[in-house]
Order: structure tokens, then sequence, then C-alpha cells
């Protein structure tokens, strides 16, 4: 049985079209305190960040008894690069572990601190994806308040693919109305600096995140209050759009994609036709050797 290292399964959502891989989060909680953020419905203190218990111990347990076809991804239910990690090193020893073992790695993250592990990730089978909601540094700022800002990001996706790492790009979440009009200059950023993919998702607000965008956002909320709560529907996992509004956004994410030479993908949108990519979440780039950690 493992112990820290799961199989990633996002609440049996029906809408979800990730292939099979294991989820490590080596830290509990996050500290970008995103707005949007969907942690805070299951994980107590959600916004306050610390290391999980003997991690390493219970990582160097879970290696061998891995399915070693399946990649690993760091980490979804937290940030594997918080400003601890600068201190701790936590996730670096994880990468050391994995790497020996021989699995491959997704890293997703809003930190340019993973720049600092390339030496690392281009030695190993590793993918990177950093979220980019906006280019926006005030609207970051409000949406995203401890994350780094979204041009120290994308510099590390220019570090990251200079060392022949595949560097991908989450826009997610879309907010109509708030960040769509972005959505060709985000697409262009993120060619420019090197990424080879785009995934793309709207904002799926549950009751918490929600209370934060409307103290922040509340001229946003007003308007998109029917858009979600009368005219959209209620999934698993939240509130979602009206489906022809959510394929119209996500459909400018894809023309944009092709325009710029990028594929394209959705997450937890169902709508698998609109996708250019053979995965959703870039892991098909993965290289299929790694060299010797």
């Amino acid at each position: 049985m493992i112990e820290i290292i799961s199989r990633f399964d996002p609440w049996g959502d029906p809408l979800c079209t990730c292939p099979p891989k294991y989820s490590l989060n080596p830290y509990t909680g996050c500290q970008h305190r995103c707005l949007y953020c969907y942690i805070t419905s299951y994980i107590p203190r959600a916004f306050e960040c610390r290391p999980k218990k003997d991690l390493l111990q219970r990582v160097r347990r879970d290696l061998g008894k891995l399915d070693r076809r399946l990649p690993i991804s760091l980490s979804n239910s937290s940030d594997p690069y918080p400003p601890l990690e600068r201190e701790l090193g936590l996730t670096r020893k994880c990468l050391e572990l994995i790497g020996r073992a021989g699995l491959a790695v997704q890293i997703i993250t809003k930190s340019d601190l993973v720049a600092r592990d390339v030496d690392l990730l281009s030695r190993m089978r590793s993918v990177v994806s950093f979220t980019i909601t906006t280019l926006n540094p005030r609207l970051a700022r409000r949406l995203e308040p401890n994350a780094p800002p979204p041009e120290r990001r994308l510099r590390a996706v220019g570090v990251i693919s200079k060392k022949g790492i595949p560097a991908t790009v989450r826009l997610d979440p879309l907010f109509p109305g708030l960040n769509e009009e972005e959505i060709e200059r985000v697409v262009r950023a993120a060619a420019g600096a090197g990424a080879v993919h785009v995934t793309a998702s709207t904002f799926k607000p549950r009751p918490d995140c929600w209370q934060r965008m409307m103290l922040a956002f509340p001229e946003f909320c007003k308007k998109a209050r029917e858009l979600y709560f009368v005219e959209g529907e209620r999934h698993k996992t939240g509130r979602y759009l009206p489906a022809a509004m959510r394929r119209e956004l996500l459909l400018r994410v894809r023309e944009a994609c092709e325009a710029s030479g990028l594929t394209f993908s959705v997450c937890r949108e169902g709508m698998r036709e609109l996708n250019t990519a053979p995965t959703c979440d870039g892991t098909h780039l993965l290289p299929r050797e790694s060299r010797s950690l």
C-alpha cells in the first residue's frame, strides 16, 4: 500500500480527461493565496504551507511500489515550489529520489523557483507546466496575492525550455469579462518564451472561492452570478458556465494556439474534441528516456 504518492483522481470527475498518473504533494497548503483556489474546500488552514511529516522516508517507501510506466505529478493540491522550498529543499530532494528510481515527473507550478532545479529536470523524464492567468501585474496581484508575478514565470519558461525540458502553460482559470481579453496575448507570450503547449480551463467556483471573489471583484461576480448559478451547470467539482460559453472561450484559446504554433487542450471541461494534443495535461511531451542521475 502506498502512503504519500497516490493515484491522481480528481474526485472521480467524469469531465477530467487526464491520463493515468500519480500525484505527490511535498507540502500541505499553499502560500500563494489565489482567490480562485479550490483546496480551501478540503484542506484545513489551506493557505498555511507546511511540509509533509516524514516526507522523504515515505517517498522512498512508495517509489518501489509504483507502476514505473506512469509519471508523478507535483503538485495538484499545493505548489511544489512555495517560498518555504528555498529553505527546506524538499521538492528538490523528492526529484532526486524520483530520478534515481527512473520515474517520469510532471511539475505544475506558479513559481520561477523551479528554474533552480534545471540540472535535475534536464536529466530526468520531465515536463514543466506554468500556470499563467494574466500578464497584467495589477490583476495578478489581486487574483494571486503571494504568487510570483507573471513576468518571472515567463522568464522561467525560457530557462526551462532552453535546457531542452518541455514547457507548457496553463491558462487557468479563464474568467469571462475579467481575463478573457488577454487570451491571445498570453498565448503569444507563452510561445515567445518557449512553451510548446497550452492547457486551458474556465473558472469553476465553489462556495468558498466564490466568497473570496465577491469581496475582491464584486462587479465581476455581479455580472457572472447569473451565468454560473442560473444559466450554468452544477457538477461534482463546482459551478460551470453554460456549455456554449465555455466552448466559445476555449475555442478562442485553441485558435490563438494554432496561430502561434502551439498544441492545445482543455482541463476538466469534457470537450475532448477541442484538443489538438494526445494528452490534456502535457504528459505526452515527456521524453522517452532519461539520463541517469
